[in-house]
């Protein structure tokens, strides 16, 4: 397992993480029991980075992963989140945030987290985000119980806009740097310049290139998963698992601190640290990107951001 840096934080992670919103059910239920093996068998075979939320499974996922990591939390980097707590339950005021620490705590069995971050940013009010609840992160950062501290979310200009005006240690991505999606560039870019990690997650561009396709909730446009699944059919006509595909694709991009991937299973973590090393044929890479071509970095909107207004990032 490659240890990489975290931005310019002098502090080495795993290449691959945990990503546990898995844990919490979001994607078919498992028993605590078999959560906590998974976790366990991740740490066996050197995945440090843990990623979490309150807001997946409701705070199971976090219940679950404190489960799995109780007595070797220094084996960790240990990332969760604040301000969503339910599809369409969101609080970023600075007293929520510390309240929303001190009850992720309780469940991580932990006195700190590694990395704290403001979950999908672009559901707030980013002049408030930026006056109140980054603020708040840094008074959690103050007293030790975050050590660093940053941001997550979909659109790329908003968290560009954040981390232009606030000074963060990390920023997470999903659906923006693998098979689907390299539009990230100029937030890794800025990251670089400033030494802040950036961590690159749903490399399977949250279930589009997997054998069953994306979920029915899924909000990428119908082209994109469409895509997907063309995408699958030729890897299996190939002898390959498209997971596997879509990972070692992600695994080889530049520029980034860590890979998230979700699982839940002892299996699934086995197969996902088996990808690395696993390089795709040149002319099976090409042949994919070709594929992927017409729906390349075609977004969707989110939160109070749409890819058709120029003005998002201003708000």
């Amino acid at each position: 397992m490659e240890q990489r840096p975290l931005g310019a934080l002098g502090e080495l992670i795993s290449e691959l993480g945990f990503g546990a919103a898995p844990l919490g059910g979001e994607y078919g239920a498992l028993d605590d029991g078999g959560a906590v093996r998974a976790v366990r068998r991740a740490l066996d075979l050197g995945i440090t980075v843990f990623d979490t939320s309150p807001y997946y499974g409701r705070t199971l996922s976090e219940t679950r992963l404190g489960q799995g990591l109780d007595g070797r939390r220094e084996e960790a980097f240990l990332i969760t989140k604040c301000g969503r707590y339910d599809r369409e339950r969101f609080d970023f005021t600075p007293q929520r945030v510390a309240r929303s620490v001190l009850e992720s705590l309780e469940r991580l069995r932990t006195d700190h987290v590694d990395l704290l971050l403001v979950h999908d940013v672009e559901f707030g009010d980013l002049a408030r985000i930026e006056a109140e609840t980054l603020p708040a992160l840094v008074r959690e950062r103050d007293a030790g119980r975050a050590r660093f501290i940053g941001i997550s979310g979909y659109p790329i200009p908003v968290l560009e806009r954040l981390t232009r005006t606030f000074p963060l240690d990390a920023v997470l991505t999903y659906c923006h740097y693998g098979l689907l999606a390299d539009d990230a560039a100029p937030l890794l870019a800025l990251a670089d310049e400033r030494g802040m990690a950036v961590i690159n997650a749903s490399t399977l561009h949250m279930g589009v290139l997997t054998e069953g396709g994306a979920p029915e909730w899924h909000p990428a446009p119908q082209a994109v998963k469409d895509a997907g699944r063309r995408v699958a059919a030729l890897c299996k006509s190939r002898g390959h698992d498209v997971v596997d595909v879509a990972l070692r694709y992600a695994l080889a991009l530049p520029g980034v601190a860590c890979t998230l991937v979700g699982m839940k299973t002892e299996g699934e973590v086995e197969r996902n640290v088996a990808t690395l090393g696993g390089r795709l044929e040149p002319a099976f890479r090409a042949e994919l990107e070709a594929l992927v071509a017409p729906v390349k970095n075609l977004n969707w909107p989110s939160g109070r951001w749409s890819p058709n207004v120029a003005s998002n990032a201003k708000q």
